[in-house]
């Protein structure tokens, strides 16, 4: 990652792209790299300016949010994809996932916390929207039975209790005091549960979380 995160702009609404665009070249450590108002430039320019973070929208013309993130992912040195959407388009949470996004929040949010989520998904972290994280919660345990589960193999208990609190969109300090253990343990446990279950980052984990049922679990 460059020393400024260069952040890519995907969103067919001129206005706010340009709104964005001013948020973020006038935080410090941050610049807009690109703009692009369909999904299939968006992959263009994925891939042309070595962006650390592409700022996607759902709803993009030519090729929607989610093919276009699916793209972006699979190229070399890929940047991390955050989603953007309104509330009632929750249900593409998984389908986002699944295309290898690091994070979905909702257009709501607050700028600060915009940039503070564009800080987190450069580091590989996900991060879900707290509003997005109980809806997805309750897709899940509707409607299990449309989905087959995912088996753990290799999994231990440990490793499988901080995988759910993983899925329920805890941290990594929240996961240490929820278990009492230490950072470095916490770590370790992560990085085992990414390697035994082809994890490539933490989004993943959390799809594997869900597709096990961990969500389903009080």
């Amino acid at each position: 990652m460059s020393e400024r995160l260069r952040v890519l702009l995907a969103d067919d609404e001129a206005l706010f792209r340009s709104t964005l665009r001013l948020l973020i070249d006038a935080t410090p450590g941050m610049t807009v790299v690109g703009e692009a108002a369909t999904g299939s430039a968006a992959v263009e320019l994925a891939s042309e300016r070595a962006a650390d973070v592409v700022v996607m929208d759902v709803r993009m013309p030519e090729l929607d949010g989610i093919a276009a993130t699916a793209r972006i992912t699979a190229l070399p040195r890929a940047p991390k994809v955050l989603v953007l959407t309104t509330f009632d388009l929750d249900d593409y949470v998984y389908r986002a996932l699944h295309a290898g996004a690091g994070g979905f929040l909702l257009k709501d949010i607050r700028p600060n916390q915009l940039l503070d989520a564009i800080r987190v998904i450069a580091t590989g972290e996900a991060l879900l929207a707290p509003s997005v994280t109980r809806r997805l919660i309750a897709e899940f345990t509707r409607g299990p039975q449309t989905r087959p589960r995912r088996e753990l193999s290799g999994v231990t208990q440990r490793e499988m209790e901080v995988l759910a609190l993983i899925t329920r969109g805890l941290s990594n300090t929240e996961i240490e005091l929820h278990l009492h253990l230490s950072r470095s343990t916490v770590k370790t446990h992560i990085g085992r549960l990414m390697t035994k279950l082809a994890a490539r980052d933490r989004a993943q984990l959390v799809i594997a979380g869900y597709e096990s049922g961990l969500a389903d679990r009080p």
